[in-house]
């Protein structure tokens, strides 16, 4: 079994310099009330930590209510139907591709409504856009839509500096985001699963030395230090090992000094938007 040494020293240099890191949890593509789902939330229960699912409005069915109604769990939006817009040749992309922002941000203002009525306080007005990737036009029409912000992968970059959206299930060649004015970017940075063949574990090695530079690169300021660091799951793809290896992350995680593992709701409050 691999261990968690390289992690570990480097969460315990943010502990000898006084320091912690915000964590949050992700989990994307809920529809229903599957066993893979309930697994989740068993597991995030079972380490009392909080737990943020993106659901897909248009495709959820009655079940996904009841089963997201755990304490600490918290509903935010993946999109509307997770469906390809995308023109011909293009990357996968729904929010925007080959149809207009106005038509974009409308269907999804009718998911956020869907989402609000289905699960009330539980919702969280957060758009997380499927592949992670979202048109400029589109991402600078969702605060006028009600949404509070935006969840993609990667470090967030202001004024367009850097790519916000590079990094997660789809491209590692997106073009930058900039991010929008009044518009909380609390996003996810290690995705458990690699995309390029189709869903798979990306592997418990490269998972905790990936996990353990990208704190680095906080700590070292060479990214956003104050940023919540975002750990992101599929439970609809996990194989036994993916399965396997978050639960041992979860419980190595919950037990270290140098963690803050907090429910997105006070990452919000907790985030500077401009």
């Amino acid at each position: 079994m691999q261990t968690f040494d390289q992690l570990d020293q480097e969460l315990d240099r943010w502990t000898a310099q006084g320091r912690a890191v915000p964590l949050w949890w992700r989990d994307d593509d809920a529809a229903t009330a599957t066993p893979e789902l309930t697994r989740l939330v068993a597991m995030a229960r079972r380490h009392r930590l909080p737990l943020a699912i993106a659901a897909v409005p248009a495709r959820m069915e009655p079940d996904l209510v009841g089963a997201l109604s755990a304490p600490g769990v918290t509903v935010l939006q993946h999109g509307f139907a997770h469906v390809n817009n995308a023109a011909p040749g293009q990357r996968a992309v729904e929010c925007g591709g080959d149809r207009s922002a106005k038509d974009v941000l409308a269907e999804l203002g009718e998911g956020m409504r869907v989402l609000m009525r289905e699960f009330g306080a539980s919702f969280l007005p957060i758009m997380v856009p499927p592949w992670n990737r979202i048109d400029p036009a589109v991402a600078a029409g969702l605060q006028q839509q009600g949404y509070f912000g935006l969840s993609s992968f990667g470090p967030r970059y202001f004024d367009g500096q850097g790519d916000g959206g590079k990094g997660g299930k789809g491209s590692t060649e997106d073009a930058p985001l900039v991010l929008p004015a009044r518009l909380a970017a609390i996003n996810a940075h290690l995705d458990l699963l690699t995309w390029k063949s189709g869903p798979a574990f990306a592997g418990a090695d490269k998972l905790i030395r990936l996990f353990a530079e990208r704190l680095e690169d906080r700590r070292l300021g060479r990214t956003d230090p104050a940023e919540p660091f975002g750990i992101l799951t599929h439970h609809l793809a996990h194989d036994e090992a993916t399965w396997s290896f978050l639960e041992r992350l979860l419980g190595r995680l919950g037990s270290h000094p140098a963690i803050r593992f907090l429910p997105i709701t006070t990452l919000l409050a907790e985030t500077p938007v401009r």
